[in-house]
């Protein structure tokens, strides 16, 4: 049970490990691109081209809905970014019930976005934890966990792949020890929450530190991206790097902007700017971007 393309590792590594896939689940196909065609999920194509049958269930709280998943017969269901809450019917429904591999270090990051969230707030760390699930959302008792690494200058995006993969290998393992394995209950007081991310949450807000900025530009993407507006047209970081350079302009004015553009941050802070994108034009270079745009120190972004 499994939608976007952080899923897909883990069922090819089921497929290569020799399980017998009786059934995935996955979302509806969504309208998606310029021309809102109805796009299937990146679960669905992959297992279409591996020859498994796809149910793409409305709704999975109905009694036909619990009635089919029943009729599977699986040992167990494994859960991926599925993007749905289970009913306790589809928990209890097989012999080992439901596995879900969650993206963070459980009980960090509960929630819809644990990637997003753990590179926006400055960890240096992340990881991946296998989870036998119950009703709660990301509570159920632990099984596995691998810690990984976050590079300084990596996006949510890559660190997802990096993770995805790391996934498919520790829920082979868990598979592999499902017998032996003990779970471990959640210590809920290092309980945090990584909540499904708005469009809200990508606007900038310069009074906060540079550093801060620099996290939340690596953690917004692909969604919502980092971006503030500029004479009435949105304008979104897709690179930048915190320094020590302080400088006494107000949040959102322009320090400089002739070889480099450095943009004045809360507390004193500047923020260097890599590479941007201003509405209706391409991503490109600070650079090419300052050869094309008439910015000088001074002006604000709002």
């Amino acid at each position: 049970m499994g939608t976007p393309p952080a899923a897909v590792p883990s069922l090819a590594r089921l497929l290569s490990d020799g399980h017998d896939v009786v059934a995935v689940y996955t979302q509806p196909d969504r309208p998606s691109g310029r021309g809102n065609r109805l796009t299937p999920p990146p679960v669905k194509t992959f297992a279409a081209d591996a020859g498994l049958p796809v149910l793409q269930p409305l709704k999975i709280r109905t009694e036909d809905a619990i009635a089919e998943f029943r009729s599977h017969g699986a040992d167990v269901a494994v859960v991926v970014a599925f993007g749905r809450i289970l009913p306790k019917s589809f928990l209890g429904a097989f012999r080992y019930g439901a596995i879900n591999v969650h993206f963070s270090l459980l009980p960090k990051y509960r929630g819809a976005a644990p990637v997003n969230w753990a590179i926006a707030n400055g960890e240096s760390v992340s990881g991946v934890t296998t989870m036998q699930m119950d009703e709660g959302l990301d509570t159920g008792d632990i099984l596995l966990q691998i810690e990984v690494a976050i590079g300084d200058d990596e996006n949510a995006a890559e660190l997802m792949t990096r993770l995805s993969n790391v996934g498919a290998e520790l829920l082979s393992e868990t598979l592999d020890r499902i017998e032996e394995i003990s779970p471990r209950h959640q210590d809920e007081s290092d309980a945090t929450h990584a909540p499904l991310m708005k469009r809200e949450d990508g606007r900038i807000d310069w009074s906060r530190p540079a550093t801060e900025i620099a996290n939340r530009v690596r953690a917004f993407q692909p969604f919502p991206t980092s971006f503030t507006f500029f004479e009435g047209k949105k304008l979104t970081i897709w690179k930048a790097v915190a320094t020590d350079e302080s400088s006494a302009a107000a949040p959102g004015e322009v320090v400089e902007a002739s070889r480099d553009l450095v943009v004045a941050c809360g507390g004193g802070t500047v923020l260097h700017v890599d590479e941007l994108q201003l509405e209706g034009k391409r991503r490109m270079s600070v650079h090419d971007f300052l050869n094309g745009v008439r910015l000088s120190a001074g002006d604000r972004f709002s």
